[in-house]
Protein backbone atom coordinates (compact mmCIF):
# COMPACT_ATOMS: atom_id res chain seq x y z
CA UNK A 1 0.00 0.00 0.00
CA UNK A 2 1.34 3.41 -0.94
CA UNK A 3 2.21 5.85 1.86
CA UNK A 4 -0.35 8.64 2.14
CA UNK A 5 1.90 10.76 4.37
CA UNK A 6 5.59 11.64 4.04
CA UNK A 7 8.39 9.79 5.80
CA UNK A 8 9.01 12.79 8.08
CA UNK A 9 5.36 13.04 9.16
CA UNK A 10 5.20 9.32 9.98
CA UNK A 11 8.45 9.39 11.96
CA UNK A 12 7.28 12.53 13.81
CA UNK A 13 4.25 10.68 15.21
CA UNK A 14 6.46 7.71 16.04
CA UNK A 15 8.61 10.18 18.01
CA UNK A 16 5.58 11.58 19.85
CA UNK A 17 4.66 8.02 20.79
CA UNK A 18 8.14 7.14 21.98
CA UNK A 19 8.28 10.45 23.87
CA UNK A 20 5.25 9.37 25.90
CA UNK A 21 6.66 5.89 26.48
CA UNK A 22 10.10 7.25 27.37
CA UNK A 23 8.59 9.70 29.84
CA UNK A 24 6.70 6.88 31.54
CA UNK A 25 9.85 4.80 31.81
CA UNK A 26 12.23 7.46 33.09
CA UNK A 27 10.12 10.09 34.89
CA UNK A 28 9.99 8.01 38.07
CA UNK A 29 13.74 8.61 38.47
CA UNK A 30 13.01 12.22 39.40
CA UNK A 31 10.16 11.25 41.74
CA UNK A 32 11.67 8.49 43.91
CA UNK A 33 11.68 10.46 47.15
CA UNK A 34 8.04 11.43 46.56
CA UNK A 35 6.99 7.81 46.00
CA UNK A 36 8.85 6.88 49.18
CA UNK A 37 6.87 9.47 51.15
CA UNK A 38 3.51 8.72 49.49
CA UNK A 39 3.65 4.94 49.88
CA UNK A 40 5.76 4.86 53.08
CA UNK A 41 8.58 2.73 51.63
CA UNK A 42 12.38 3.25 51.71
CA UNK A 43 14.01 5.11 48.81
CA UNK A 44 15.96 1.96 47.97
CA UNK A 45 12.66 0.09 47.52
CA UNK A 46 11.34 2.69 45.07
CA UNK A 47 14.10 1.58 42.70
CA UNK A 48 11.78 -1.36 41.99
CA UNK A 49 9.64 1.00 39.92
CA UNK A 50 12.53 1.14 37.44
CA UNK A 51 13.72 -2.46 37.68
CA UNK A 52 10.20 -3.95 37.47
CA UNK A 53 9.50 -1.92 34.34
CA UNK A 54 12.77 -3.00 32.77
CA UNK A 55 12.19 -6.66 33.65
CA UNK A 56 8.68 -6.44 32.20
CA UNK A 57 10.06 -5.06 28.93
CA UNK A 58 12.80 -7.68 28.76
CA UNK A 59 10.56 -10.69 29.47
CA UNK A 60 7.07 -9.87 28.22
CA UNK A 61 7.99 -7.68 25.23
CA UNK A 62 9.51 -10.48 23.12
CA UNK A 63 6.68 -12.84 24.14
CA UNK A 64 4.07 -10.37 22.91
CA UNK A 65 5.97 -9.88 19.64
CA UNK A 66 6.27 -13.63 19.08
CA UNK A 67 2.52 -14.08 19.68
CA UNK A 68 1.66 -11.24 17.29
CA UNK A 69 4.41 -11.74 14.71
CA UNK A 70 1.96 -12.39 11.84
CA UNK A 71 -0.23 -9.38 12.63
CA UNK A 72 -0.04 -6.21 10.53
CA UNK A 73 2.02 -3.42 12.14
CA UNK A 74 -0.63 -0.65 12.14
CA UNK A 75 -3.33 -2.37 14.24
CA UNK A 76 -0.61 -3.66 16.56
CA UNK A 77 0.75 -0.16 17.17
CA UNK A 78 -2.76 1.16 17.83
CA UNK A 79 -3.65 -1.65 20.22
CA UNK A 80 -0.42 -1.25 22.16
CA UNK A 81 -0.91 2.51 22.49
CA UNK A 82 -4.37 1.88 23.98
CA UNK A 83 -2.75 -0.46 26.53
CA UNK A 84 -0.17 2.22 27.29
CA UNK A 85 -2.84 4.86 27.95
CA UNK A 86 -4.82 2.57 30.26
CA UNK A 87 -1.72 1.58 32.23
CA UNK A 88 -0.90 5.23 32.90
CA UNK A 89 -4.46 5.90 34.07
CA UNK A 90 -3.86 3.07 36.55
CA UNK A 91 -0.59 4.69 37.67
CA UNK A 92 -2.22 8.09 38.16
CA UNK A 93 -4.88 6.50 40.39
CA UNK A 94 -2.67 3.92 42.17
CA UNK A 95 -3.70 3.64 45.86
CA UNK A 96 -0.75 1.45 46.90
CA UNK A 97 2.86 0.78 45.94
CA UNK A 98 1.92 -2.70 44.66
CA UNK A 99 -0.68 -1.24 42.28
CA UNK A 100 1.95 1.22 41.11
CA UNK A 101 4.28 -1.70 40.34
CA UNK A 102 1.42 -3.41 38.45
CA UNK A 103 0.82 -0.30 36.34
CA UNK A 104 4.51 -0.25 35.46
CA UNK A 105 4.36 -3.86 34.30
CA UNK A 106 1.31 -3.14 32.13
CA UNK A 107 3.20 -0.29 30.43
CA UNK A 108 6.28 -2.45 30.07
CA UNK A 109 4.49 -5.20 28.13
CA UNK A 110 4.05 -3.00 25.06
CA UNK A 111 7.34 -1.09 25.21
CA UNK A 112 9.71 -3.38 23.30
CA UNK A 113 7.38 -4.50 20.47
CA UNK A 114 6.18 -0.90 20.01
CA UNK A 115 9.73 0.45 19.71
CA UNK A 116 10.69 -2.49 17.53
CA UNK A 117 7.82 -1.92 15.10
CA UNK A 118 8.45 1.83 14.93
CA UNK A 119 12.18 1.41 14.33
CA UNK A 120 11.75 -1.30 11.69
CA UNK A 121 9.01 0.67 9.88
CA UNK A 122 11.10 3.86 9.99
CA UNK A 123 14.05 1.94 8.58
CA UNK A 124 11.95 0.35 5.84
CA UNK A 125 10.62 3.70 4.57
CA UNK A 126 14.13 5.24 4.57
CA UNK A 127 17.00 4.98 2.04
CA UNK A 128 19.94 2.78 3.13
CA UNK A 129 22.25 5.63 4.15
CA UNK A 130 19.48 7.20 6.28
CA UNK A 131 18.62 4.08 8.26
CA UNK A 132 20.77 4.79 11.34
CA UNK A 133 19.30 8.31 11.38
CA UNK A 134 15.74 6.91 11.14
CA UNK A 135 16.39 4.58 14.07
CA UNK A 136 17.92 7.46 16.04
CA UNK A 137 14.89 9.63 15.23
CA UNK A 138 12.46 7.08 16.66
CA UNK A 139 14.68 6.72 19.71
CA UNK A 140 14.87 10.52 19.74
CA UNK A 141 11.37 10.67 21.18
CA UNK A 142 12.68 8.83 24.22
CA UNK A 143 15.70 11.11 24.57
CA UNK A 144 13.54 14.22 24.27
CA UNK A 145 11.41 12.71 27.03
CA UNK A 146 14.57 12.47 29.11
CA UNK A 147 15.48 16.07 28.25
CA UNK A 148 12.07 17.69 28.77
CA UNK A 149 9.65 15.11 30.17
CA UNK A 150 11.72 13.96 33.15
CA UNK A 151 12.68 17.42 34.47
CA UNK A 152 9.14 18.67 33.78
CA UNK A 153 7.77 15.68 35.67
CA UNK A 154 10.20 16.29 38.54
CA UNK A 155 9.10 19.91 38.70
CA UNK A 156 5.35 19.18 38.56
CA UNK A 157 5.72 16.38 41.09
CA UNK A 158 7.80 18.58 43.40
CA UNK A 159 5.55 21.62 43.17
CA UNK A 160 2.20 19.81 43.16
CA UNK A 161 1.78 16.03 43.14
CA UNK A 162 3.34 13.18 41.17
CA UNK A 163 -0.11 11.94 40.04
CA UNK A 164 -0.47 14.96 37.74
CA UNK A 165 2.63 13.73 35.90
CA UNK A 166 0.89 10.51 34.85
CA UNK A 167 -2.27 12.34 33.79
CA UNK A 168 -0.03 14.49 31.57
CA UNK A 169 1.42 11.30 30.05
CA UNK A 170 -2.12 10.02 29.39
CA UNK A 171 -2.80 13.22 27.43
CA UNK A 172 0.34 12.78 25.29
CA UNK A 173 -0.63 9.15 24.73
CA UNK A 174 -4.04 10.21 23.39
CA UNK A 175 -2.38 12.62 20.93
CA UNK A 176 -0.04 9.83 19.82
CA UNK A 177 -2.96 7.42 19.39
CA UNK A 178 -4.84 9.86 17.14
CA UNK A 179 -1.69 10.44 15.07
CA UNK A 180 -1.03 6.71 14.66
CA UNK A 181 -4.61 6.14 13.52
CA UNK A 182 -4.26 8.82 10.83
CA UNK A 183 -0.69 8.64 9.46
CA UNK A 184 0.64 5.11 9.99
CA UNK A 185 0.85 3.31 6.63
CA UNK A 186 -0.83 -0.09 6.56
CA UNK A 187 2.33 -1.83 5.34
CA UNK A 188 2.24 -5.59 4.97
CA UNK A 189 5.26 -7.82 4.17
CA UNK A 190 5.20 -9.74 0.90
CA UNK A 191 5.34 -12.91 3.00
CA UNK A 192 4.19 -13.18 6.62
CA UNK A 193 7.18 -13.45 9.00
CA UNK A 194 8.02 -17.00 10.05
CA UNK A 195 9.05 -17.41 13.67
CA UNK A 196 11.50 -20.23 12.90
CA UNK A 197 13.32 -18.05 10.40
CA UNK A 198 13.34 -15.02 12.72
CA UNK A 199 14.88 -17.09 15.52
CA UNK A 200 17.93 -17.72 13.33
CA UNK A 201 19.15 -14.46 14.83
CA UNK A 202 20.71 -16.49 17.66
CA UNK A 203 23.26 -17.81 15.14
CA UNK A 204 24.34 -14.32 14.12
CA UNK A 205 27.58 -13.73 16.06
CA UNK A 206 27.63 -10.01 15.25
CA UNK A 207 24.21 -9.52 16.86
CA UNK A 208 24.99 -11.79 19.81
CA UNK A 209 28.14 -9.80 20.58
CA UNK A 210 26.18 -6.54 20.58
CA UNK A 211 23.61 -8.09 22.93
CA UNK A 212 26.48 -9.08 25.23
CA UNK A 213 27.80 -5.49 25.20
CA UNK A 214 24.37 -4.21 26.21
CA UNK A 215 23.70 -6.76 28.94
CA UNK A 216 27.17 -6.85 30.48
CA UNK A 217 28.28 -3.30 29.73
CA UNK A 218 25.39 -0.91 29.26
CA UNK A 219 23.83 -2.19 32.51
CA UNK A 220 26.42 -0.04 34.29
CA UNK A 221 24.47 3.04 33.16
CA UNK A 222 21.40 2.14 35.21
CA UNK A 223 23.49 1.10 38.19
CA UNK A 224 24.18 4.82 38.56
CA UNK A 225 21.21 6.44 36.80
CA UNK A 226 18.61 4.75 39.03
CA UNK A 227 19.76 6.88 41.96
CA UNK A 228 20.67 10.07 40.11
CA UNK A 229 17.96 12.10 41.87
CA UNK A 230 18.94 11.00 45.43
CA UNK A 231 22.61 11.66 44.61
CA UNK A 232 21.79 15.20 43.51
CA UNK A 233 19.73 15.77 46.65
CA UNK A 234 22.07 14.23 49.23
CA UNK A 235 25.54 14.90 47.75
CA UNK A 236 25.05 18.18 45.88
CA UNK A 237 22.33 19.42 48.25
CA UNK A 238 19.89 20.33 45.49
CA UNK A 239 16.19 20.94 46.07
CA UNK A 240 13.41 20.71 43.47
CA UNK A 241 14.87 23.44 41.23
CA UNK A 242 18.42 22.08 41.27
CA UNK A 243 17.27 18.52 40.55
CA UNK A 244 15.02 19.75 37.73
CA UNK A 245 17.84 21.74 36.10
CA UNK A 246 20.24 18.80 36.45
CA UNK A 247 17.72 16.45 34.83
CA UNK A 248 17.32 19.01 32.04
CA UNK A 249 21.09 19.06 31.48
CA UNK A 250 21.12 15.25 31.42
CA UNK A 251 18.33 15.35 28.85
CA UNK A 252 20.03 17.96 26.66
CA UNK A 253 23.13 15.76 26.65
CA UNK A 254 20.96 12.75 25.81
CA UNK A 255 19.40 14.45 22.78
CA UNK A 256 22.79 15.67 21.52
CA UNK A 257 24.36 12.23 22.00
CA UNK A 258 21.44 10.44 20.34
CA UNK A 259 21.24 12.53 17.18
CA UNK A 260 25.02 12.83 16.84
CA UNK A 261 25.30 9.04 16.89
CA UNK A 262 22.44 8.78 14.40
CA UNK A 263 24.63 10.57 11.83
CA UNK A 264 27.32 7.88 11.96
CA UNK A 265 27.66 5.77 8.82
CA UNK A 266 26.92 2.06 9.42
CA UNK A 267 30.51 0.89 8.82
CA UNK A 268 31.84 3.21 11.57
CA UNK A 269 29.37 2.20 14.29
CA UNK A 270 31.65 -0.08 16.34
CA UNK A 271 34.60 2.30 16.17
CA UNK A 272 32.47 5.17 17.53
CA UNK A 273 30.92 2.92 20.15
CA UNK A 274 34.35 2.26 21.65
CA UNK A 275 35.06 6.00 21.88
CA UNK A 276 31.76 6.79 23.59
CA UNK A 277 32.14 3.95 26.13
CA UNK A 278 35.58 5.25 27.14
CA UNK A 279 34.13 8.70 27.84
CA UNK A 280 31.14 7.28 29.72
CA UNK A 281 33.35 5.16 32.00
CA UNK A 282 35.44 8.23 32.90
CA UNK A 283 32.33 10.32 33.66
CA UNK A 284 30.91 7.68 35.99
CA UNK A 285 34.23 7.15 37.78
CA UNK A 286 34.45 10.88 38.61
CA UNK A 287 30.74 11.52 39.12
CA UNK A 288 30.26 11.65 42.90
CA UNK A 289 33.58 13.44 43.42
CA UNK A 290 32.70 16.32 41.13
CA UNK A 291 28.98 16.77 41.88
CA UNK A 292 29.88 18.16 45.32
CA UNK A 293 30.21 21.41 43.37
CA UNK A 294 26.87 22.72 42.05
CA UNK A 295 28.15 24.00 38.70
CA UNK A 296 30.04 20.76 38.04
CA UNK A 297 26.92 18.75 38.93
CA UNK A 298 25.21 20.28 35.89
CA UNK A 299 28.24 19.53 33.70
CA UNK A 300 28.46 15.92 34.89
CA UNK A 301 24.73 15.38 34.40
CA UNK A 302 25.12 16.71 30.83
CA UNK A 303 28.09 14.43 30.08
CA UNK A 304 26.28 11.46 31.63
CA UNK A 305 23.40 12.09 29.21
CA UNK A 306 25.70 12.44 26.19
CA UNK A 307 27.44 9.14 26.97
CA UNK A 308 24.30 7.19 27.85
CA UNK A 309 22.28 8.10 24.77
CA UNK A 310 25.30 8.40 22.53
CA UNK A 311 25.64 4.63 22.84
CA UNK A 312 21.95 3.71 22.50
CA UNK A 313 21.33 4.44 18.78
CA UNK A 314 24.67 2.85 17.86
CA UNK A 315 23.78 -0.40 19.61
CA UNK A 316 20.18 -0.34 18.31
CA UNK A 317 21.41 0.19 14.76
CA UNK A 318 23.98 -2.60 15.04
CA UNK A 319 21.26 -5.07 16.06
CA UNK A 320 18.55 -3.98 13.61
CA UNK A 321 20.83 -3.58 10.58
CA UNK A 322 22.89 -6.65 11.44
CA UNK A 323 19.91 -8.96 12.04
CA UNK A 324 18.88 -9.32 8.42
CA UNK A 325 17.36 -12.73 9.09
CA UNK A 326 14.97 -11.26 11.70
CA UNK A 327 13.44 -8.02 10.34
CA UNK A 328 10.24 -8.42 12.38
CA UNK A 329 11.84 -9.41 15.66
CA UNK A 330 15.16 -7.50 15.70
CA UNK A 331 13.81 -4.15 16.91
CA UNK A 332 11.87 -5.81 19.73
CA UNK A 333 14.96 -7.75 20.77
CA UNK A 334 17.01 -4.54 20.78
CA UNK A 335 14.52 -2.73 23.03
CA UNK A 336 14.14 -5.77 25.29
CA UNK A 337 17.86 -6.28 25.75
CA UNK A 338 18.34 -2.65 26.71
CA UNK A 339 15.70 -2.99 29.37
CA UNK A 340 17.21 -6.24 30.61
CA UNK A 341 20.42 -4.26 31.06
CA UNK A 342 18.46 -1.51 32.79
CA UNK A 343 16.94 -4.06 35.17
CA UNK A 344 20.32 -5.60 35.95
CA UNK A 345 21.82 -2.18 36.57
CA UNK A 346 18.93 -1.05 38.78
CA UNK A 347 19.13 -4.26 40.82
CA UNK A 348 22.90 -3.91 41.26
CA UNK A 349 22.51 -0.29 42.40
CA UNK A 350 19.59 -1.16 44.70
CA UNK A 351 21.48 -4.12 46.16
CA UNK A 352 24.58 -2.02 46.87
CA UNK A 353 22.50 0.71 48.52
CA UNK A 354 20.56 -1.77 50.65
CA UNK A 355 23.85 -3.36 51.70
CA UNK A 356 24.99 -0.01 53.05
CA UNK A 357 27.25 1.06 50.19
CA UNK A 358 27.66 4.75 49.49
CA UNK A 359 26.85 6.44 46.20
CA UNK A 360 30.55 6.66 45.31
CA UNK A 361 30.88 2.88 45.33
CA UNK A 362 27.75 2.64 43.21
CA UNK A 363 29.13 4.95 40.50
CA UNK A 364 32.56 3.29 40.58
CA UNK A 365 30.86 -0.08 40.13
CA UNK A 366 28.91 1.40 37.22
CA UNK A 367 32.17 2.59 35.64
CA UNK A 368 33.73 -0.86 36.02
CA UNK A 369 30.75 -2.47 34.29
CA UNK A 370 31.03 0.01 31.41
CA UNK A 371 34.72 -0.87 31.08
CA UNK A 372 33.78 -4.53 30.67
CA UNK A 373 31.38 -3.46 27.93
CA UNK A 374 34.29 -1.57 26.35
CA UNK A 375 36.32 -4.78 26.31
CA UNK A 376 33.45 -6.62 24.60
CA UNK A 377 33.16 -3.81 22.05
CA UNK A 378 36.87 -4.17 21.26
CA UNK A 379 36.38 -7.93 20.75
CA UNK A 380 33.35 -7.23 18.55
CA UNK A 381 35.38 -4.88 16.37
CA UNK A 382 37.87 -7.66 15.75
CA UNK A 383 35.53 -10.55 14.95
CA UNK A 384 32.20 -9.18 13.66
CA UNK A 385 31.05 -9.57 10.05
CA UNK A 386 31.84 -6.14 8.58
CA UNK A 387 29.89 -6.83 5.39
CA UNK A 388 26.61 -6.51 7.29
CA UNK A 389 27.21 -2.79 7.77
CA UNK A 390 28.29 -1.69 4.30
Amino acid sequence: MEQKYSRNVIITFFMISTFAIGMTEYVVTGLLTQFADEFDVPVSTTGLLLSSYAIGVAIFGPLLRVITIKFSPKPLLIGMMVLFILSNVMAAMAPTFNIMILSRLCSAIMHAPFFGLCMSMAMNISPADKRPAAIAAVNGGLTIAVMLGVPFGSFIGGMFNWRYVFWFIVGIGLIALIGLLIVTPNLKPAEPPKLKGELQIIKNKSVMLVIAIIVFGFSGVFTAYTFLEPMLRYITGFGVTGVTISMLFFGIGAVIGNFASGRIMPYKLTERLISVLIGLAIVLALFTTLIHFSALAFVMAFLFGVGTFGTTPILNAKIIIGAREAPALSGTIAASVFNLANAIGAMIGTGLLQAGAGYTLITLTASAIILFGLFLAYVTNKVEDKTLFK
